[in-house]
């Protein structure tokens, strides 16, 4: 049998038919570490301290030899033979199967505009997923390889670019670069060759353009989901693209929103990085005090209340402040990193998030350019926030109905379900169209399908309808896509919720539950490991996070066999009773019959008619080794 060892997107092995195949994570890392070495061997003691550090030199090489044992056990299990040992070596058959990691190497074998298409869809993963070592070794390791891949992009693009004729092979180069400028997005040498790419006599405009065009995928995207919207609703949504919509919208003129900077507290090791990171807030501040859209408290004034946490909230009222940037330095491994994230202080709700490396600062050169980043991207979504507030304040009614339904929402009960649909149709008696209610609407009934488990298609069409009229009221609200997404994926069109849910999130890109519900989204389609990096995404915006972020991210642990991962996420839910299942699969999976078997017999309480493969059919999963390895978690813990 022909294996293949995938190294992009997640780390797992899979037989020729792209099935899953079990294989100890520490066994995964070996083959990987020993593919991408010249000699495709290593020292055990080198290959312990990658895998475990170098602190405890017996403890490394005990855990490397239960390691080997278990891998000793399954390749005897596979009738493979992967990897080979002596006493002081660990060598790998390079014949014994095929990777990603190997043939992103092979120069000169493809055409070099072919080969850039393939290189370009490999890097758009992430190289290993979310496996990882707590070990110097292997973060450099893992940050060398992730270098030689940029190096790989660069040179490739280099070699495709003037051998691009056709447009489809001017697309490949576009996006190539486009990728290599995100990998690279200080690097004046990387924006001088995009800027080449794409313009020959007019660079910048053509650069321009371009970026431009990519922010229409929304309307584009709009136009390929509205047939699978009825007509009726599609004439809405074409109606809600009108420019006389926004017409009406712009006659409203909102206060100016005012911003205070607060200074960054400093969690990581290093003094120093206070000082950097105090110089960055101040000329972020500085540049914010050039816009006309929002005003910004003064640095002194600042500084004073950032220090003086009692007082923050009069003064935050006393001077009417609207959002609040706050900022952060910690350490993340070696890297000393900037976190920041934007407040709007009306809801307590994190509109916008990012982190930002300081590790390489150099303050006379970079400084600037993060500073930059940093206020574009806060300037841009305050000014999307408070279109949005515009648009609510013309519907007092409607959004005072709206507010008092929507808690309802949070606690999953029929009895909850239905006080919230009440409040959400007395929303749509005071305004028909008001969007936010009708992806409410279509929330309770695609909920209330989920929590019957009747299998009633009915409840879901419903859900789909109001959700279509919640795009085509507002078709720049990220809720109608999401609520289309979730209906879709219910019935099992895991294309067109893909669809759905990207352009929710484009949408709304800090948008917390949107991320979340996408992250569930690409689980349900089989993509754990990009679906992981989306619910960590989100757990960040809302660190205080709902029991359904943890779940997914649960959900996504176990189809990546990260079994004791996913347990560890279930144990921080309020009420980890919701995912007993999940937690018997893991427990078993994992060898724990006991622990699976109490919770076998807890979900057998709750539901004495249980059946696993009439459940299984009902759940959407799009692929069939997902469906199987949790067939086979839940049959062996007894189910």
């Amino acid at each position: 049998m022909a294996f293949f060892l995938q190294t992009f997107g997640g780390l797992r092995l899979v037989d020729s038919e792209s099935n899953h195949v079990a294989f100890p994570e520490k066994g995964l890392l070996i083959l990987v570490y020993l593919l991408t070495t010249p000699s495709g061997s290593a020292y055990r003691q080198e290959l312990a301290t990658f895998l475990w550090s170098n602190e405890d030199k017996a403890v490394s090489l005990s855990n490397l030899r239960k390691t080997v044992s278990r891998i000793k056990t399954r390749q005897n299990e596979l009738g493979a033979q992967f990897l080979s040992f002596t006493e002081t070596m660990i060598y790998v058959d390079r014949g014994s199967l095929s990777s990603d990691v190997l043939s992103i190497d092979k120069e000169g074998v493809a055409e070099p505009v072919s080969q850039l298409m393939r290189l370009t869809d490999l890097l758009k993963q992430s190289f290993i997923g979310t496996v990882n070592c707590d070990s110097c070794d292997f973060d450099s390791w893992l940050a060398e390889r992730r270098n030689h891949h940029k190096r790989l992009l660069k040179d490739s693009l280099e070699r495709a670019a003037p051998l691009a004729r056709t447009q489809a092979e001017s697309e490949v180069v576009k996006d190539a670069a486009i990728l290599l400028f995100r990998a690279e997005p200080a690097d004046p040498d990387t924006l001088r060759f995009l800027v080449k790419i794409f313009g020959a006599e007019r660079e910048v405009e053509d650069l321009r353009r371009f970026f431009e065009q990519r922010s229409s995928s929304i309307s584009r995207g709009i136009d390929a989901l509205s047939s699978a919207i009825d007509k009726k609703s599609a004439k809405i949504l074409a109606k809600a693209r009108a420019p006389s919509s926004d017409a009406g919208r712009s006659g409203i003129k909102a206060a100016i929103p005012r911003l205070v900077l607060l200074p960054p507290t400093n969690q990581s090791s290093r003094p120093d990085a206070g000082l950097v990171a105090a110089s960055l807030i101040e000329d972020i501040t500085i540049g914010f005090c050039a816009l006309n859209s929002l005003q910004v408290i003064a640095p002194h004034s600042a500084v004073r209340i950032g220090h003086d946490m009692e007082d923050q909230v009069a003064f935050f009222e006393n001077h009417s402040v609207t959002y609040v940037l706050d900022t952060r330095i910690s350490s993340l491994g070696d890297e000393v990193t900037l976190f920041a994230q934007l407040i709007f202080l009306p809801d307590s709700e994190i509109t916008w998030a990012e982190r930002f490396g300081l590790g390489h600062l150099d303050l006379v050169r970079d400084r600037r350019v993060i500073s930059r980043r940093i206020a574009l991207s806060v300037s841009s979504e305050i000014e999307r926030h408070e279109t949005t507030r515009s648009y609510l304040e013309l519907n007092p009614t409607a959004y005072h109905r709206y507010l008092v339904g929507r808690p309802h929402l949070n606690r999953l009960t029929l009895p909850n379900l239905r006080r919230a649909r009440k409040e959400m149709k007395a929303a749509l008696q005071a305004s028909p169209d008001f969007a936010p209610a009708l992806s409410a609407m279509a929330r309770t009934y695609s909920k209330e399908w989920l929590l019957t488990a009747r299998g009633d298609i009915d409840l879901l069409k419903t859900a789909e309808t109001f959700a279509a009229q919640a795009m085509g009221a507002r078709a720049d609200l990220a809720d109608g896509f999401r609520e289309f997404g979730v209906a879709k994926l219910l019935q099992g069109a895991f294309d067109e919720s893909a669809e759905a849910m990207e352009l929710a999130e484009t949408l709304g890109p800090h948008y917390a539950d949107v991320i979340a519900d996408h992250a569930d989204t690409l689980v349900h389609c089989s993509r754990p490991a990009m679906a992981l990096q989306k619910i960590e995404r989100a757990i960040e915006l809302n660190p205080l996070s709902p029991d359904a972020y943890l779940w997914t991210a649960a959900g996504a642990h176990y189809a990546l066999s990260h079994f004791e991962a996913s347990l560890d996420y279930i144990s921080q839910m309020e009420d980890p009773s919701l995912a007993d299942r999940l937690s018997a699969a893991s427990w078993a999976m994992l060898d724990h019959m006991d622990k699976a078997r109490f919770f076998v017999r807890r979900v057998r309480e709750a539901n004495p008619a249980f059946d696993v493969d009439r459940w299984l059919a009902a759940v959407p999963t799009k692929e069939r080794w997902h469906k199987d390895l949790y067939r086979e978690g839940l049959k062996k813990a007894g189910f």
